[in-house]
């Protein structure tokens, strides 16, 4: 019986992972090839309120710009991806696709006039969503998840404020941020989130 239990919650924590692995995969890929072509894909993030800086809306969150900046965005994006499959599956697809797609938007509409790049906003939008839906939820299960990733990532709020070198788009980060938050309140009077 434990034996069964333990291939059951290895194959959901495998399932979960599906999704993040991929695409943090596919990170490390872009910056493999820009890395070793020696090219700036910077021109393929977000440029706000212009046509060409459409292609942003689905490139930017793969471009980044050095090594640090790529595995700054990793680790989060696997842990904070798989627990979203993990305990939401329901709800998990719809989640990623907004967190990563409307935060491009609100950055595209309202960033200022540079080359924003990165996924740092797809961070902030999903680990905002799993902090607010314990609080907005407040079922056991819900608040120990947002209580778990407040423990491992609650520092993120300070990136949403401007900074002085004003390198940091900041602007995907409240975006994600905003995201994050309105997609929580959405789903949290969902009845069944989980299949499980």
């Amino acid at each position: 019986m434990r034996q069964k239990k333990s291939w059951f919650l290895y194959k959901r924590i495998k399932e979960s992972a599906f999704v993040p692995l991929r695409f943090c995969f596919l990170l490390i890929l872009v910056f493999a090839v820009q890395f070793s072509l020696g090219l700036d894909l910077g021109f393929l993030g977000i440029f706000p309120k212009t046509f060409l800086g459409l292609i942003g809306l689905f490139m930017a969150p793969l471009i980044h710009g050095s090594l640090v900046h790529l595995l700054a965005n990793l680790l989060p994006l696997f842990f904070l991806g798989t627990c979203l499959y993990f305990f939401y599956d329901r709800i998990a697809d719809m989640v990623w696709i907004n967190c990563y797609l409307l935060t491009n938007v609100i950055v595209w509409i309202f960033g200022r006039p540079y080359f924003h790049i990165g996924s740092s906003g797809l961070v902030y939008g999903l680990a905002v969503f799993l902090i607010c839906l314990g609080l907005f939820r407040a079922s056991i299960k819900s608040i120990l998840i947002s209580i778990a990733v407040i423990l491992t990532y609650g520092s993120i709020i300070y990136g949403i404020i401007p900074s002085a070198s004003g390198r940091v788009s900041w602007e995907s980060h409240l975006a994600g941020t905003c995201v994050g938050m309105f997609m929580a309140f959405f789903y949290s009077q969902k009845p069944k989130l989980s299949r499980y």
